[in-house]
């Protein structure tokens, strides 16, 4: 494992700190900021913000430069994330087109397809959602029902996704479809990219615990798909998800791990002016989710070491998932723990803790979506340590 960087990537860092700092206006580092706004206007903030950040040559980072990337290392990649974390960049609002749908048209994708999506998705001209989920196909992806039907040169799509990260700011959406009749399991799907602004799409909010509608519901109502918009090969949209997903396995947890560190802090200050943080079993928790979190740090570099390397990490991804998912959320009971009774909150001895809520109920998510903690921990003993099901 190495935990250092090269003077290209550490000149990198200070390039692209300086311009972080010099980008981001002040106000919007200042706690409960985001929260506060209206969430079409947030959207609105961050997709022009990072237009501007893919402008300025710090977008697509490990992307060659054909696609209009940087053509960086994995390190530069990691110290991008690092940096966006420490100075407090607003979050990504194209994530799941950037890291899942853009490497995978690069790798299987038509010149058309690659002409028409990569340049506009960097400069966040065009925002991507993810259909997958659906009602009866959540964790058994291979169950879903949502059908697309040989029309000409199209496929007309009937069905339902939802769980859909940007549902009502998306416009377009890379969704799996059965197309092919009577099929079954993982056979006769297609992954059809469909255009949301259209007759038969109709995008609907999904209203969660902490007041945020980032998730929504889609339905598709004789919704019309060109068949040169599927990726890859009809009919073999299976193979085709399996590489998308794929593309997380770069992700070290290096981010993950800064923003957790940064949070941990936070709590710290708030057990600190409550007079909290001399109760030895306060402090107990305390000290243990620090632990944990150190430890995401070095798996974090381990990972990091290895994709450098060259290595497909292949089902050792699920670890990843695991560590800085339970570690999140333990950090965030540990929240619990220091408020107590006064969990509920919204303000305390002048601590405004709205803004501590909002992760505190986040947190309880992270460990069902992207594969629940049960799911890799079945994958992580069967396909890394090879015990018997």
């Amino acid at each position: 494992m190495d935990l250092t960087y090269t003077a290209a990537e550490e000149e990198f860092r200070s390039e692209l700190r300086s311009w972080l700092q010099a980008n981001i206006p002040e106000e919007w580092t200042r706690s409960g900021f985001w929260e506060a706004l209206p969430e079409d206007e947030s959207f609105r903030l961050r997709r022009d913000w990072e237009r501007e950040k893919a402008l300025a040559g710090f977008a697509g980072i490990q992307w060659p430069t054909e696609f209009g990337g940087r053509g960086g290392t994995p390190g530069m990649k990691a110290i991008c994330d690092e940096e966006s974390v420490r100075c407090q960049a607003p979050s990504t609002v194209n994530a799941l087109g950037l890291t899942f749908l853009a490497p995978t048209v690069m790798a299987i994708g038509t010149d058309a397809q690659r002409k028409e999506i990569i340049g506009p998705m960097l400069r966040n001209e065009v925002i991507w959602c993810q259909g997958f989920s659906e009602p009866g196909a959540g964790s058994d992806l291979a169950a879903l029902s949502c059908k697309g039907v040989r029309d000409g040169d199209d496929f007309v799509v009937n069905g339902q996704k939802v769980w859909t990260t940007n549902a009502m700011h998306g416009d377009k959406i890379f969704a799996m479809v059965r197309t092919e009749a009577g099929s079954e399991k993982h056979r006769g799907i297609s992954m059809l990219l469909i255009d949301m602004d259209q007759p038969g799409v109709d995008a609907r909010p999904l209203k969660q615990m902490s007041g945020a509608s980032e998730f929504g519901e889609v339905f598709f109502t004789d919704a019309r798909v060109p068949a040169t918009d599927v990726l890859g090969d009809i009919g073999d949209g299976w193979r085709t998800a399996m590489l998308l997903l794929s593309y997380e396995r770069g992700a070290s947890g290096i981010a993950q791990y800064t923003e957790f560190r940064r949070q941990y802090d936070e709590i710290v200050d708030v057990a600190r002016t409550l007079g909290r943080d001399q109760d030895p079993v306060v402090r107990g928790k305390l000290a243990r989710v620090l632990t944990d979190l150190e430890c995401l740090r070095l798996h974090a570099m381990y990972v990091l070491t290895q994709v450098e390397l060259g290595r497909d990490l292949g089902f050792e991804a699920s670890m990843t998932k695991l560590i800085w998912s339970e570690a999140f959320q333990d950090l965030w009971e540990t929240f619990d723990d220091v408020l107590g009774a006064d969990a509920t909150l919204d303000a305390l001895d002048g601590v405004d803790l709205t803004p501590l809520h909002a992760q505190s109920m986040w947190s309880r998510s992270v460990t069902i979506w992207g594969g629940s903690s049960q799911v890799q921990r079945n994958i992580t003993a069967e396909r890394v340590l090879g015990l018997p099901r």
